[in-house]
């Protein structure tokens, strides 16, 4: 008798063992996968763009839409003509120190730009004032470091800049005075060489405290050491512009951020 109480007692043991050892295994195997991915996600790249909505994106809708997995901003000639420059802003944050990449294609007559560390307007609707790298359909200025509403140009494509502590600087032809260029990144003729016309090109921002650099397609088209410290802005939105003048397209995609520390 009491060798099948035994045999039954084995064999319930082993039939309940069964039963929770799957169960411990899957909730071991989701915490350590969860704990995976939370590490990976620590400083990588994060997706702007969802490649099908404008959803954290906030614009005029009559300009900005979202085709083929692109974000296009499109000025027709049917459309009235634009009386300031209108912005698509990002409001998934404010980033300070980042490294932000997309592509872009623009028309010939077209003229844009990536703000950052930018401020929103809110007198103006979907207005932004702030740092900017240019882009443009003929790439006379693709690549410079402009501030919207602001100091205007801090650098040429090709400029290594210093700008002074603000004694005495102003905007005078579209530039603001007083910088000191401190080098060079090459010829502009070779540098507008690894731009591409009607094609897509690859706009790389790397913000980092008071140092700001422009690349296209791998090329470092402008460097700035912005000392500054009235006018600078140390953390701001990010937008895409469609800027007044001619009919234009500008298109965006793979538009992805990562914050530094």
């Amino acid at each position: 008798m009491e060798k099948i109480i035994k045999k039954r007692f084995e064999r319930d043991l082993i039939a309940c063992l069964l039963l929770i050892l799957p169960f411990g295994a899957c909730s071991q195997s989701t915490s350590e996968s969860n704990n995976s991915h939370q590490a990976s996600a620590d400083g990588e790249y994060v997706l702007m763009f969802d490649g099908q909505t404008l959803r954290g994106w906030e614009g005029d809708t009559s300009y900005w839409r979202v085709e083929d997995g692109k974000i296009i901003g499109e000025r027709k000639a049917t459309d009235e003509p634009l009386k300031r420059n209108t912005f698509l802003i990002w409001k998934g944050g404010q980033p300070a120190d980042f490294d932000l990449t997309l592509q872009y294609k623009i028309s010939d007559a077209g003229n844009s730009g990536i703000n950052y560390r930018s401020e929103q307007l809110e007198d103006t609707p979907f207005a932004l004032k702030g740092y900017q790298a240019d882009i443009d359909g003929k790439n006379n200025y693709t690549g410079q470091l402009y501030e919207e509403r602001k100091r205007t140009t801090l650098a040429y494509r090709g400029q290594v800049v210093e700008v002074p502590d603000a004694n005495g600087g102003e905007v005078k032809n579209n530039a603001w005075t007083g910088l000191m260029v401190k080098g060079t990144l090459g010829e502009d003729a070779k540098l507008r060489a690894a731009i591409k016309a009607n094609d897509w090109n690859t706009c790389r921002i790397v913000a980092k405290g008071n140092s700001l650099q422009h690349y296209i397609n791998g090329v470092l088209m402008s460097e700035v050491l912005d000392n500054d410290g009235k006018n600078r802005r140390d953390a701001g939105f990010i937008g895409v512009q469609i800027h007044v003048g001619p009919p234009m397209r500008v298109e965006f995609r793979d538009m992805k951020l990562k914050i530094l520390h």
